[in-house]
């Protein structure tokens, strides 16, 4: 038992960490970040964006899907690829067969903010906080699909609140930065 629940924990560990970077350049210009979002060739580049909900959040039987073709899984790879418009079938296919999987309504929002349909993106937002009430994560994905908008104040009012709840977390800290530089020059990421 000890061995292979250690190990889901170590896999579930490594995907979180790869799943919640942002990809920047070498100029420090970022792209969005938010649950999935990766540089295009699946590179972890960075620590802006957002996160997945911790391992505590999600429930254990979807830790390790016992069909690695599932479409919760099917939404995470095709996302990883670049491929939105898929991972959001995926992600939808996903929250109508389980209405409560926290995970997949965090995948839709991230695939709805690449898509920049911040109307459906609000409203999975507004859903996985309904399951799993205002989570740092959360909060701090909503904060970053508001500095892709533009809105710099209402992304700050966010952001602050993420890092009431979870001080120090590196991914709020870099995105209240990312939203202090694109306040400066007025810029909403694209």
């Amino acid at each position: 038992m000890g061995v292979g629940l250690l190990g889901k924990a170590v896999l579930l560990a490594g995907c979180l960490a790869w799943l919640t970077a942002c990809e920047t350049n070498s100029n420090g210009a970022g792209g969005f970040a938010n649950t999935l979002h990766l540089s295009s060739d699946g590179a972890s580049t960075g620590s802006v964006g957002s996160a997945w909900p911790t391992e505590d959040q999600i429930k254990p039987s979807r830790l390790t899907p016992s069909d690695p073709n599932d479409d919760l899984s099917l939404g995470k790879e095709n996302f990883r690829e670049g491929n939105y418009g898929l991972a959001e079938r995926y992600f939808r296919k996903a929250v109508e067969a389980d209405a409560k999987d926290a995970e997949a309504w965090l995948g839709l929002a991230a695939a709805y903010d690449r898509l920049r349909r911040f109307d459906l993106a609000d409203r999975a937002y507004a859903e996985v906080t309904r399951i799993m009430g205002p989570t740092a994560e959360i909060l701090n994905n909503q904060g970053y699909s508001f500095i892709l908008r533009g809105n710099f104040g209402r992304a700050r009012e966010i952001l602050l609140a993420a890092r009431a709840k979870a001080p120090g977390n590196p991914y709020i800290e870099n995105n209240i930065a990312l939203l202090d530089d694109s306040a400066r020059s007025r810029k909403s990421l694209r």
